[in-house]
């Protein structure tokens, strides 16, 4: 008898038709999973293979726009979902109106999030804000539910286990050996996914809000592609090899898939081939070994309209280009991608929103320091400083976009070109987070559209105090007169543009939520604080909220 090994997840809702959904599960043998929904939709899939796993992408047809129905998930017509006395409401698909309808979208979107803290990790994580949201809209019906989770990177840290994971890899091999106490192949992948998506009250939100996701650096290790040097450095040990290709094939499974609408699922022939084989393992590990080869050979970057709001998820990690005489965040396909897709059916949308785990808009000392370190790093003040810089810039995490500044100044130029003119939308978003604190910023740029950067992070993490003080100082009057310091040492002049925070900092465990109607915006922060109900005894704490755009 086959049973539930993880999910259910909702993951595509098709905002077209309002009449389609994509539900991903994991079973601990090869069956057919099936979704009935009480309304009389639903659908089935057999599972495919990958390592000895078993996984299934649902297609569930016939919905009602408009409409959301309480569904069941049946394995060899066996119910296994939702669970006996599981406490919680049923799982429900929520159907949009369709095209010609725009009732509105919510977003709550954020990054960074440790199921549990890691070992050895120095105080207390605190409340996980998600599963403090779960919680709430658990306990209380009439909350308005998001209509879409938007996670963006850090879903798992596959170098900073918990004592648990710590302890199973313990069990199944000697962690004196590399890569220690990190995962190392695909098998302890799996365990970081039933960690993170096994806690009850994630498992009953990611089945019931839909979720798109994109991977940061610690989905595979903490600073992934950095740098050319760093990157030979990696490829040279005994264990990268495994790791890497296991991390992409463990996000291609559990992350990517459920991203793709249903024609795009229906045009990929590694799905496909998958599916078809009755053990795909070989076919999505060359898959990620030539992903890993030339990032050229696939696309992670996605793109997804809900009625007139425009998501453009970009992938900036894998399509990088790391030689230093001609450093980028996106290689020339990638950034002809996103200029493509932020240009079609120019005047067609109302908000633009553009999801890259690391932020665009920095504060500005941060900014200035990467700026400047890439400019040593590419031997502008001589090869001693070059090896100086390189230090620095893995030591110091300093690889946002002002880290690779002709890719930085080629998305401002977009931004404004974007926002300006009589079809700009009413706003132009980045939504953003690994920098482990939450803000708004905006430019100083001549657009029609009002222009943001939204940065949310750590979901469910820790900050150092000496890392928090920087952060605060990188926003300072005294950090931009630092800053400048910098730029002259650098030889690298002023940034682009100018930008200047208008919300935050905050510190703490958060989720931000976007409501966007017609051409309004508004935005809200909140914070995980103790003392409530669910299993952690949390609640969320409401510290922001403050409208981004009126309608007009």
């Amino acid at each position: 008898m086959a049973g539930l090994r993880l999910g259910p997840l909702l993951r595509h809702v098709d905002w077209d038709t309002g009449r389609s959904a994509t539900i991903w599960v994991e079973a601990d043998r090869p069956c057919t999973a099936e979704v009935r929904c009480a309304d009389g939709a639903g659908g089935r899939e057999r599972t495919f293979q990958i390592a000895g796993h078993h996984y299934a992408l649902v297609p569930v047809t016939g919905l009602t726009p408009g409409t959301a129905t309480e569904y069941e998930v049946l394995l060899d017509g066996l119910r296994v979902w939702p669970l006996e006395d599981s406490g919680f409401p049923p799982s429900t698909i929520t159907a949009p109106a369709g095209a010609g309808r725009d009732p509105g979208l919510r977003i709550t979107f954020g990054s960074c999030r440790q199921a549990a803290p890691p070992a050895g990790r120095h105080g207390p994580h605190g409340a996980d804000a998600l599963d403090t949201l779960a919680a709430r809209l658990a306990a209380e019906p009439e909350a308005v539910r998001p209509d879409l989770l938007l996670l963006l990177g850090d879903q798992v840290y596959a170098d900073a286990l918990s004592h648990e994971t710590r302890k199973w890899l313990a069990a199944r091999r000697d962690l004196r050996e590399p890569p220690g106490a990190q995962v190392a192949d695909y098998e302890e992948y799996t365990r970081l996914y039933y960690e993170s998506w096994l806690d009850p009250e994630i498992r009953w939100l990611l089945s019931t809000v839909p979720s798109l996701h994109i991977f940061d650096d610690h989905d595979v290790i903490d600073d992934w592609n950095t740098s050319a040097a760093w990157l030979a450095e990696m490829r040279a040990t005994p264990w990268w090899q495994e790791r890497v290709v296991s991390g992409l094939m463990s996000y291609w499974v559990y992350q990517h898939l459920g991203n793709l609408s249903a024609a795009e699922l229906a045009a990929d022939g590694l799905y496909e081939a998958v599916r078809q084989t009755p053990d795909g393992t070989d076919l999505l590990r060359s898959f990620a070994s030539a992903a890993d080869a030339d990032p050229a050979t696939v696309r992670w970057s996605y793109r997804r309209d809900f009625g007139r709001t425009r998501l453009l998820m970009v992938d900036t990690r894998a399509a990088r280009v790391l030689a230093e005489d001609g450093r980028a965040m996106l290689d020339p396909a990638e950034q002809g991608w996103l200029r493509e897709n932020a240009l079609a059916a120019h005047g067609g949308y109302d908000h633009l929103l553009i999801g890259s785990s690391l932020p665009w808009l920095m504060p500005p000392l941060i900014h200035d320091a990467e700026t400047w370190n890439a400019a040593l790093c590419r031997g502008e003040r001589g090869p001693r400083w070059a090896r100086i810089g390189e230090n620095l810039r893995r030591r110091s995490d300093l690889e946002h976009w002002a880290a690779f500044p002709a890719s930085f100044a080629a998305l401002s130029d977009l931004i404004e070109e974007v926002g300006t003119g009589p079809r700009a939308p009413a706003t132009v978003c980045v939504l953003s987070g690994d920098v482990h604190h939450a803000y708004v910023a905006e430019p100083r740029i001549p657009s029609t559209a009002r222009v943001f950067q939204l940065t949310c992070s750590p979901v469910h993490n820790s900050i150092h105090t000496a890392v928090r003080l920087g952060f605060r100082l990188g926003w300072s009057r005294v950090g931009r007169w630092l800053g400048r310091g910098f730029s002259r040492h650098g030889r690298t002049g002023r940034p682009p543009l100018s930008w200047r925070r208008t919300g935050g900092p905050w510190f703490g465990n958060q989720l931000m939520t976007l409501a966007l109607a017609g051409r309004s915006a508004r935005l809200r922060l909140d914070q995980a604080r103790k003392g409530g109900r669910g299993r952690e005894g949390a609640r969320l704490v409401t510290v922001w909220d403050r409208e981004l755009a009126g309608a007009e």
